[in-house]
């Protein structure tokens, strides 16, 4: 299968909750205002958000005022062009700096260190040396499991005992990268609740502790959330990006929702880029999102 194939498929939910809801709802009807509040209901429901299904529906609005939407195919391509144009071009993820070092942030169970893992592969794929860094040292099977992933790729891996200080694992993994000329650095960090206040300082402290150690690090800083979540992702996101100011956002598990319209509400509320997806279990599944293959997948049979 193509990318765009699985994508396809791994959007399935979504399209079957977003899209293939609005297409019933315009059979053959007229395009009216109670027509155009259905749809709003749905962009909504598909967690799209306020702000994102506000600036949809206006532009609606004013092409069915004005006779641009006459007609189901008219509201489906006005749709795909509004969504497209809303997430903008492709952001992703380039190495820029030798080492570069990515801090990975993510409450627990959102996919986090498989990310990590599926990246890891991506970068031993394009012969790129890379150390991991275990700093979620609150949860041994955190460790465990990032040791397995080092092992799989191929990585090297930095790593303190359960319970130490996550920034000196982050500095030391740093450092070892600066000695042994890795290419990559990808910082693994604890996932407790994003409510909790001690975490975002720990955060913080991290942040600084490799900006110390490498100038100009760390180069990326990407939150990884879970689609299934909806609008408490967009909270996570909002949370974490003031503390530390987020760069990217990977979002994964698009395959089990039929609310993949958080990636729009992301965008528009929070301007954050999304910079990587995750649509299936497999390494090869997560890869750099391209906005209008993504709402070419959505509109697509």
């Amino acid at each position: 299968m193509s990318f765009l194939d699985r994508l396809k498929s791994g959007l399935s939910k979504t399209k079957s909750g977003f899209i293939e809801r609005v297409q019933t709802v315009l059979l053959n009807r007229k395009i009216d205002q109670s027509v155009i509040d259905e749809i709003e209901e749905i962009l909504i429901a598909s967690d799209v958000g306020m702000a994102a299904t506000s600036q949809i529906i206006s532009a609606l609005v004013e092409k069915v005022r004005t006779g641009i939407i006459s007609d189901m195919d008219n509201v489906m391509n006005a749709l795909r062009e509004e969504m497209t144009a809303m997430l903008g071009s492709s952001n992703p993820l380039i190495v820029t700096a030798k080492p570069f070092v990515i801090l990975t942030i993510g409450v627990n169970g959102v996919g986090k260190t498989t990310t990590i893992g599926k990246l890891a592969s991506r970068f031993r794929a394009e012969n790129r040396s890379v150390l991991l860094a275990a700093g979620d040292t609150f949860r041994a099977a955190a460790i465990e499991q990032l040791d397995l992933w080092a092992q799989r790729t191929g990585a090297d891996i930095v790593k303190h005992q359960g319970g130490s200080d996550p920034a000196a694992v982050a500095f030391d993994a740093v450092e070892a990268a600066k000695h042994r000329g890795s290419d990559v650095v990808i910082i693994d960090t604890a996932g407790r609740l994003h409510t909790k206040t001690s975490l975002m300082e720990e955060l913080k402290k991290v942040d600084r502790v490799i900006a110390k150690a490498l100038p100009g690090a760390p180069h990326e800083k990407i939150l990884v959330i879970d689609a299934t979540t909806g609008q408490n992702a967009l909270r996570q996101a909002l949370l974490f990006h003031e503390a530390i100011g987020l760069t990217g956002i990977a979002l994964t598990k698009l395959d089990g929702t039929a609310k993949g319209g958080i990636i729009f509400a992301i965008q528009k509320e929070l301007n954050i880029p999304v910079k990587l997806i995750g649509v299936g279990e497999g390494i090869e599944d997560l890869r750099d999102f391209e906005p209008a293959e993504f709402v070419k997948a959505l509109f697509e049979a």
